[in-house]
């Protein structure tokens, strides 16, 4: 017996493997191929399409089409009707179809997109990055960013608990949330000991 659960109104086509844990809701669509780690749930009317990985402990929520191309590893959350792509110039006259014509995708750990954003593929979003509501993300995102707008632009850091960082004369931040320490250092953050 399945240790997941499937909605009734969901459609799971054949060759998809779905971990212990996760949950498929209302009228969503997962395609032949697609891997869904443990412990994920998947919302109302989601597309998954062939051939897609969904980490563990990921959270779709509603009105979301994962494309074909894109990788989601642990612990993303992709916010009410955020937008995928995966063609760079789509055109009907001139279908691209299959694996060979999609741009890549890669959403890293923890990170977390926004209601209504719009990720544009080719790009990576870094771990625990927060991608702001609306926002449309045109080029990669570093680890711990925060990015707001359209073309997105990064305007602050936070946490991997995603609390808006502030950091000292030395460039260093601690997170109570997360108990982290953080350091910005040539633009960039990590977390340090």
């Amino acid at each position: 017996m399945a240790d997941y659960k499937i909605h009734a109104t969901a459609v799971v086509d054949d060759n998809v493997e779905i971990g212990s844990g996760s949950s498929v809701w209302h009228f969503s669509h997962i395609q032949p191929g697609v891997k869904i780690g443990r412990n994920c749930t998947l919302g109302q009317n989601v597309n998954v399409a062939n051939n897609v990985t969904i980490g563990n402990f990921c959270k779709i929520q509603n009105n979301v089409s994962i494309y074909e191309g894109v990788t989601l590893e642990d612990y993303v959350f992709c916010g009410p009707s955020m937008v995928f792509t995966n063609i760079l110039l789509p055109k009907c006259k001139y279908p691209q179809r299959g694996s060979e014509f999609y741009t890549k995708t890669l959403v890293k750990e923890g990170a977390s997109i926004g209601a209504n954003a719009t990720i544009v593929c080719g790009t990576t979003l870094g771990k625990h990055c927060l991608i702001g509501a609306g926002t449309v993300v045109t080029k990669d995102v570093p680890d711990y960013a925060l990015v707001v707008g359209n073309p997105g632009k990064i305007i602050g850091w936070v946490s991997e608990a995603g609390k808006r960082l502030e950091f000292d004369k030395e460039g260093i931040a601690f997170c109570e949330k997360s108990s982290k320490k953080y350091k910005l250092e040539n633009g960039l953050v990590k977390e340090i000991n």
